[in-house]
């Protein structure tokens, strides 16, 4: 099914790109959420190179060009200039942050080494000098303990699914997921304290419930019980009114308007900010070493998780209060 998937969405790609997401599907194994990035970074990338030689049309629309003509010629000439323009285009034309250019900057670079290592197409590879945009690092955004709490309480009892959107926000707020391991849960995979989830790049991770979880899965599960619900997602955990597993648009709204709900701007938490609030709350309260973390969150980078390091305002206020000095000059 993933692979009929993956060639009907490259019939009108360039038959090179065609040729590398099935690669990264069929050999590494990459997540359909994973292929579909490079399949945009790229098809962008492609369009603009046709707009930039003057290959169409300057009045054409830009998602009106046609890619899926460009041939291995074309694709020879490219230069390290090409995607240096690309990337500016990106900047000043689409309004793209330095991390959606890194992003784009590594998808090329990936495509471009498949071109001259695997496909062997090319002789030379245009993107080994090509460098990434710097990115400032940011604190992650993440709601306070209270915060969290007065979240988990604007659940409403007169919700007509309050069992299913209170089990929601509690598997965020204490496992850490992501949006996509959320909405993938099946019941088959819970077992006890236990839950095994698919995570970023296919990757199989055990995920850790705690008394919260469980007691609001168990009571979500009285609520699905009498769900009337498509014979292929019998397994689903979550569930929409449409009678199959619940989509990542959905749970996003329904995060938003329990965030509205709970007097907090919607604009600034997402489910993926709960992610982070489950990560700091751990980091903060729980004396969860970065290792640990890094397991729980499924980093494969632990220069991802040390993010969590540098959010406790709390912890480092007291420890310059515990500089010896400190008590010297109070005693003056």
């Amino acid at each position: 099914m993933k692979y009929n998937i993956m060639t009907t969405n490259n019939f009108n790609l360039p038959e090179r790109l065609s040729e590398f997401l099935n690669y990264l599907s069929v050999i590494k194994g990459k997540s359909i959420n994973t292929i579909d990035g490079y399949r945009l970074d790229l098809s962008l990338f492609f369009r603009f190179l046709k707009l930039y030689k003057g290959l169409c049309p300057q009045n054409i629309e830009f998602n009106d060009i046609v890619i899926n003509d460009i041939d291995d010629d074309l694709i020879k000439e490219i230069k390290l200039a090409d995607f240096y323009a690309f990337l500016s285009f990106v900047e000043n034309q689409r309004s793209n942050s330095s991390y959606a250019r890194a992003r784009k900057v590594a998808s090329l670079k990936s495509f471009f080494k498949y071109l001259y290592t695997k496909s062997k197409i090319i002789n030379e590879n245009p993107t080994s000098d090509l460098d990434s945009p710097k990115i400032n690092k940011r604190n992650p955004v993440y709601l306070t303990l209270d915060e969290s709490k007065s979240l988990l309480s604007s659940v409403s009892k007169t919700n007509k699914h309050e069992k299913r959107d209170f089990c929601i926000v509690t598997l965020f707020l204490n496992c850490g997921l992501r949006l996509s391991e959320l909405c993938s849960i099946n019941i088959s995979k819970i077992k006890e304290d236990t839950l095994t989830i698919i995570g970023k790049g296919n990757k199989e991770r055990t995920v850790y419930l705690n008394n919260s979880c469980i007691k609001a899965i168990s009571e979500y599960m009285l609520e699905r019980n009498s769900m009337d619900i498509l014979a292929e997602y019998k397994d689903a955990l979550f569930i929409s009114e449409k009678k199959c597993r619940i989509n990542k648009r959905s749970v996003e709204n329904l995060v938003k308007k329990y965030v509205l709900e709970a007097g907090l701007d919607s604009e600034r938490y997402s489910p993926h900010k709960l992610r982070h609030t489950a990560a700091t709350l751990m980091y903060k309260y729980g004396n969860v070493d970065i290792r640990s973390l890094q397991e729980i969150l499924g980093h494969e980078n632990i220069s991802t998780t040390q993010i969590y390091t540098h959010v406790d305002d709390d912890k480092l206020r007291e420890a310059v209060k515990s500089n010896p000095l400190n008590e010297e000059m109070k005693n003056k």
